[in-house]
């Protein structure tokens, strides 16, 4: 049988570099070469054994582009040599109360590349058709990999947040999807304020198109935030909940506050914070496919690019290291030749 390399993890980021059968496709399943992958925070779930059997080997791996090589069964819509993307959510099953309802985020039989199906840090991946993205021409691989997780997430945050046009759009974090979301803000027309950590974030806000830091070190994010009048929406991306704490209170009347960074601690707010004003929290889960193609195409025209490392996929586990420390520079992207 012929067969591919890929890295598998058990137990606590105890990675192996394997060799898997390539197999024909399922029916309704479309493979995968892969040509790149980025790393994200969320490939903890793979290689550190969250919220999962870490007995069972995985590949981590959810920002993934390549080339399709082999088309199941059923499968129209994608072609031998088509250049597709996979996210997060690796496709809905039409069938379960949500999908029939047009829910398709929240599909209850839905594959999630890395976490409870293989992803990409491996040369090939298997993906329903479902959860298949087209790449438009105009965006290379390494520029379209975090877009499908970390773009895709904040673009989805940001339409999400209905704030009116021209107003006050408060970042948290500039890290991997802050430093997106940044800039999906600006060519979404918002001003646009970016909270986080550190006088030396300040000049690469401003790089990214912020019109305002604050720097939570120094001053209380809500207090500053009202400063300029409150937020009509804030979009919160770091992985914790006690930084967002003190957010709501930076909101202005019926202000909402999106989170889309995963942190295990809770998030602490006054409801004083909440019923006066009639303010919202809320969160939401990446996006569907065809958002996916909305975002990506919408990135191109709006010339948003994501800040990169390139390392070889033979170098996974010590990207994966340097992305949990980080020191990414803002995104790694694994290349696959």
């Amino acid at each position: 049988m012929p067969t591919y390399n890929a890295w598998q993890v058990t137990g606590h980021r105890q990675f192996e570099w394997v060799q898997r059968e390539l197999v024909e496709p399922a029916p309704g399943q479309v493979r995968i070469r892969v040509r790149a992958c980025g790393v994200c925070h969320s490939d903890m779930v793979a290689a550190e054994g969250s919220l999962r059997d870490s007995s069972v080997p995985l590949v981590p791996g959810h920002e993934i582009v390549g080339v399709v090589d082999a088309v199941g069964e059923g499968v129209r819509r994608f072609q031998l040599g088509d250049r597709v993307g996979v996210g997060y959510l690796g496709g809905h099953c039409h069938e379960c109360e949500p999908c029939r309802r047009g829910d398709f985020v929240n599909c209850e039989d839905q594959p999630q590349h890395g976490s409870t199906t293989d992803g990409g840090y491996a040369e090939y991946v298997y993906a329903r058709a479902s959860g298949v993205v087209a790449i438009p021409d105009g965006l290379d691989d390494i520029e379209a990999a975090p877009l499908l997780c970390a773009g895709l997430t904040v673009y989805n945050a940001l339409l999400d947040t209905q704030a009116p046009p021209r107003s006050l759009v408060a970042i948290q974090g500039l890290g991997g999807l802050g430093h997106l979301a940044v800039q999906y803000a600006k060519a979404l027309g918002y001003q646009t304020a970016v909270v986080a950590r550190g006088t030396e974030k300040s000049s690469l806000a401003s790089k990214f198109g912020a019109d305002h830091y604050i720097d939570s070190n120094v001053e209380d994010p809500g207090e500053a935030l009202q400063k300029l009048g409150g937020a009509a929406a804030i979009v919160a991306t770091a992985a914790s909940g006690a930084s967002m704490s003190s957010l709501p209170a930076g909101l202005a009347a019926r202000g909402r506050l999106v989170v889309v960074g995963v942190g295990l601690d809770p998030i602490s707010v006054s409801t004083v914070d909440l019923v006066f004003g009639g303010r919202t929290i809320t969160g939401t889960l990446t996006g569907s496919a065809i958002e996916n193609e909305d975002n990506l195409k919408f990135s191109l025209s709006a010339g948003v690019e994501p800040m990169t490392e390139v390392m070889p996929i033979d170098q996974a586990p010590a990207a994966y290291e340097r992305m949990m420390a980080g020191e990414a520079r803002l995104r790694i992207v694994l290349t696959v030749s």
